[in-house]
């Protein structure tokens, strides 16, 4: 920075961006936050937004000003290697999240003077290729992209969003770094976007050399510099600005067309106060990792936990256990908790990570002082001397706690051939409920693995996802019942190897199983997933009751209003999230069987009932987007879902374009 400020004829600064996703976690000592996946599963915007803030604290006084974050890609496809990074699959979820995390990144005002810059990637529909494998081929509608991938990235862009971040793959047959219709036409144009687009590493040469649309590195430039690009992340080679020199003085790109993405950077340098502070500033560094933030963190890991089932209430466990085993991959292991992204690319190897992070073993036998707490990470072969030990220790357990799951992993690095959980695992798993004791099973990983065969046997599982440094303590909280689960997958969680679905699908997706099945929402969701997007028990239970609505018909500007009544039934205090649900029951293009359009986190004492609104809007709620982005409304029949409750309207008014090809 120095010899850029001081050494060079212009003293322009460089601007330094890093990929913290999910907490500064290049700096020695930071806060590490659960991944966006857990996020999710919280569906509590605050803990986006503290993500974000402690991201900006942790990391802009040491001149980290420029955050490759937030990922706002939605989480539809299983197998794709970057799920974790995505808020999930519904669009309205990550538009939330995504709004926060950028509204507490950028708007950090204890950072001033130094004020730092947040980018939503990977614009656009990066996480859903036909193969699920990373930077491999996607086909999407324009209508697809307008209704549910445009969403996230236009709620970050109107919550001013600084930069953005192309997607490395082709959508229906053009690489998106050279599709001046993805970057131009509707990114600038129809969404308005100001700030500085930047490709993904190298995207450029892949243009020549992997995607093959161009035919040598200067015409791949001149394609990305046509399409949009302001800026290519080729920090290892000089051979863009060659090469774009060379397309200037060639007449193939105008000085114009330079200059007009060097405002854009330049504008970006100057918001930033880099031209009056271009050098780390150095304060606060000692709350970096500090105590408060770690609370915070630890917070959003709890309420990011999903109790997925709970036979016969065999959760939480009593304090007063005499002996528990834990077993399994992540039974003794700092890494996986946290997945890729955290202290290097792929993980660091595990003796990077700090001792204070405790391992579930760890967490467990804090959480439960008077208890016998060992552990095994493998029980070896049925002859072995680890398979002996491991017989003689369940034996003798009151309970066993399977934390299984995925080592970490991002990008193509991640790519899986098959869905299910690694056979060693089911294995395991099916060893524990051979035991006849009490089976706990806690998944760590990045993505939904399929267990299904194993689900019947087991007593107890909690989808722990990457909970990151505070993870184990949570875990170990939730099944001492010191916290009362709360989380709900913002994910439909798959039941087949080789098939799932969102749950916003088309009616005709689940057409495989049944005519009848696919003209019935909930059977439908049922059929095709093993758990629904939404789904998470809690220690106590709740009761929907009383849903009204103001009117049973509707026009342009009227509003309706409904209301439910929810109940915590149980015996002890427990956070209900409450979803409501919308159907448009015929559109001339094909319409999702239910729409998340409103969510509540409501705190319950017990006896306690709360009575709670959603506001519906036409313009706002019963629209949705032709090929072109404009939107239709048309006349017919909708219903309000909350809980097992519908109620039905009518709205009688439209407007829509007639033109209905793509």
């Amino acid at each position: 920075q120095k010899i850029a400020v001081e050494e060079t004829r212009l003293g322009i600064p460089i601007i330094y961006g890093i990929d913290h996703i999910h907490g500064a976690s290049y700096v020695q000592g930071s806060t590490i936050f659960p991944h966006n996946i857990n996020i999710g599963a919280t569906f509590n915007p605050e803990n986006s937004f503290q993500n974000g803030k402690i991201t900006a604290l942790e990391s802009g006084p040491l001149g980290h000003t420029w955050n490759f974050a937030p990922v706002l890609d939605l989480g539809q496809n299983p197998y794709w290697a970057r799920m974790y990074e995505t808020f999930g699959e519904d669009p309205y979820l990550a538009s939330e999240l995504g709004r926060a995390y950028v509204k507490g990144f950028q708007d950090d005002y204890e950072v001033f003077p130094y004020k730092l810059a947040a980018t939503g990637k990977h614009f656009i529909g990066y996480s859903v290729p036909r193969s699920g494998w990373d930077r491999t081929p996607v086909d999407l509608s324009m209508q697809t992209i307008h209704e549910f991938h445009r969403p996230p990235f236009q709620a970050a862009i109107d919550a001013g969003l600084k930069t953005i971040m192309v997607n490395s793959a082709e959508i229906n047959g053009i690489p998106v770094h050279a599709s001046k219709k993805l970057l131009s036409d509707l990114l600038r144009d129809k969404m308005g976007f100001e700030g500085v687009i930047v490709t993904d590493w190298a995207d450029i040469q892949k243009l020549y050399d992997y995607h093959r649309t161009a035919r040598s590195y200067d015409e791949a430039t001149l394609h990305a510099i046509n399409a949009g690009i302001d800026m290519s992340m080729t920090p290892e080679s000089l051979t863009f600005n060659e090469s774009l020199i060379k397309l200037v003085n060639d007449g193939s790109v105008t000085e114009e067309r330079i200059n007009e993405s060097v405002r854009r950077i330049l504008k970006l340098k100057f918001e930033l106060g880099l031209f009056e502070h271009p050098y780390p500033s150095g304060q606060a560094l000692d709350s970096v990792g500090s105590k408060a933030h770690k609370v915070i963190a630890l917070k959003a890991a709890e309420e990011s936990l999903v109790l997925l089932k709970n036979s016969e209430s065999v959760l939480p466990l009593s304090k007063d256990i005499e002996k528990l085993l834990v077993v399994g991959l992540s039974a003794n292991n700092r890494k996986n908790l946290s997945g890729g992204w955290t202290l290097a690319w792929q993980g660091a190897p595990e003796e990077r990570y700090p001792k204070s992070v405790k391992t579930i073993t760890e967490a467990l036998a804090d959480e439960f002082p008077n208890s016998n707490v060992i552990s095994m990470d493998s029980i070896g072969t049925e002859n072995s001397e680890i398979r002996l030990r491991f017989e003689k220790a369940a034996n003798e357990a009151d309970a066993i706690v399977i934390a299984a799951g995925e080592e970490p992993y991002t990008e193509f690095v991640g790519n899986i051939t098959n869905l299910e959980l690694p056979q060693e695992q089911i294995e395991l798993i099916k060893a524990v409920n051979n035991t006849g004791k009490p089976s706990l099973l806690v998944l760590v990983a990045g993505r939904p693995r399929v267990i299904t065969e194993v689900v019947p046997e087991t007593d107890a599982i909690v989808w722990a996802g990457l909970p990151g440094f505070e993870g184990a303590e949570a875990i170990a909280n939730l099944l001492s019942g010191d916290v009362n689960p709360s989380g709900k997958l913002p994910f439909s969680y798959p039941q087949f190897v080789g098939h799932a679905i969102p749950y916003n699908h088309k009616s005709s997706a689940a057409y495989y199983f049944d005519a009848e099945v696919a003209n019935n929402i909930e059977q439908a969701n049922k059929t095709t997933a093993l758990w629904s997007f939404g789904h998470g028990l809690s220690y106590t239970d709740f009761s929907y009751t009383d849903l009204t609505i103001s009117d049973t018909t509707i026009t342009l500007n009227d509003e309706i209003t409904a209301e439910v009544s929810v109940t915590n039934t149980g015996n002890i205090k427990g956070t209900e999230i409450v979803l409501w649900y919308l159907t448009d029951e015929v559109g001339r293009i094909t319409r999702p069987v239910k729409e998340l359009s409103h969510f509540h986190r409501v705190e319950l004492q017990p006896g306690e009932t709360r009575k709670l609104s959603m506001i519906i809007k036409p313009l706002k709620h019963l629209t949705y987007p032709n090929f072109n982005g404009d939107q239709i409304l048309e006349k017919g029949y909708f219903r309000l879902q909350v809980g097992d409750m519908i109620k039905r309207f009518y709205l009688n008014a439209e407007f829509r374009n007639n033109t209905f090809d793509e």
